[in-house]
């Protein structure tokens, strides 16, 4: 329970259905003091201790103390138990997988990392700690039965389907999870919690890294890593020096907006080279990809084979459209994909995920 609307909402559907509930909030300790306690000793509980919450004052993304609030009084409506769960030690490495990501000029997706590492990673520790069958939450996604086990599906509203940021999530926990609000659309979700009067149900979803307040995330990278470490020559594809930059954090493949320099028409960072420091501009053609290579594949449905292409649809990135492709299995959990149009903005660091219709088959990140 983030202390927004829709994991309020699932809270509510679940218990509706009959379901024994337990709220947890995930406390990362990033940029407050201890925000949820229930006495000043708590400040040195260990990582992953349960404390129940109280009253807590600053602000700080989605995980703020505000937040935590919202989730605790959302949680005395119905009823229902809600514990802080901290996270700071395993938050603290999605950071760090953040930071390096983006000094080794890859664009990172911490969203994903954070439901593969701890929402369905160290979550069911916890749940199985307190005897719990399921763990939940409120992404926009579906679980259906299948031959061999439960799929994930995508969510029923195309605006808000969270689907690809699942793509990593072991396989056989697909059984053990529950997705409440997958089957409705977000209207019909702030619908549910005005006739509660949840007083979360007009919140504004999150837009930020929830590590990030004010969301200036190259600020951010620059305050843990340093001022110049990433700094160097903004380039056109054909080597002409056009200016100069102060991080590669500051862009990722595709971008448009925001170079720093003014060219007199539309150009695209084409590239980004972490060994000479060098952001590489070109024309949207130069931008084209027709083809790329993916590591560390998470599979949710048979693997693709070698030497035998599948036909799917595939999403480079999480506000992408779904176009078809062609997909192949590679040695070491790696996949090769052809795609039947280039593409834009194929950006290394960022998942590619893969769909038959509505069903996630799996995914990978892009080298």
């Amino acid at each position: 329970m983030s202390g927004g609307v829709d994991s309020s909402v699932a809270a509510h559907l679940l218990r509706q259905a009959g379901h024994d509930v337990i709220g947890v909030f995930m406390r990362h300790g990033e940029a407050a003091p201890v925000a949820c306690a229930t006495d000043p000793s708590a400040e040195n509980s260990t990582a992953g201790s349960l404390l129940p919450i109280v009253k807590a004052a600053h602000k700080q993304g989605c995980c703020s103390a505000s937040d935590a609030e919202d989730a605790r009084r959302v949680a005395d409506r119905l009823d229902i138990p809600l514990y802080a769960l901290d996270f700071q030690e395993e938050f603290s490495q999605i950071i760090d997988y953040f930071i390096e990501e983006y000094s080794a000029a890859r664009t990172p997706n911490p969203c994903v990392v954070c439901n593969n590492w701890l929402k369905f990673g160290k979550l069911f520790q916890y749940a199985d700690d307190v005897g719990a069958q399921y763990v939940a939450t409120g992404h926009y996604a579906r679980l259906a039965a299948g031959p061999a086990g439960p799929t994930l599906l995508r969510g029923l509203d195309d605006h808000k389907d969270q689907s690809y940021v699942l793509f990593g999530i072991a396989r056989e926990l697909l059984p053990r999870m529950l997705l409440p609000v997958g089957d409705y659309r977000k209207d019909e979700i702030r619908a549910i919690a005005r006739e509660m009067q949840l007083r979360v149900a007009d919140k504004r979803d999150s837009q930020e890294i929830c590590f990030v307040p004010g969301g200036d995330h190259a600020a951010f990278i620059r305050s843990r890593r340093g001022e110049s470490a990433t700094a160097g020559e903004i380039v056109t594809t054909d080597g002409r020096l056009v200016g100069h930059h102060e991080g590669l954090e500051q862009f990722t493949i595709g971008q448009r907006k925001g170079l720093g320099v003014a060219l007199g028409k539309p150009r695209f960072v084409v590239r980004l080279e972490h060994d000479t420091r060098r952001v590489v501009l070109g024309t949207k053609e130069e931008l084209a990809r027709d083809r790329l290579t993916a590591k560390d594949t998470n599979w949710l449905a048979p693997a693709p084979h070698a030497g035998s292409p599948r036909r799917c649809q595939v999403k480079i990135r999480y506000n992408s459209p779904r176009v078809p492709a062609h997909v192949e299995g590679l040695a070491d959990q790696r996949l090769s994909v052809t795609f039947e149009s280039p593409q834009y903005g194929v950006a290394p660091g960022q998942a590619i995920v893969c769909y038959d219709g509505d069903r996630v088959l799996g995914g990978g990140w892009i080298e």
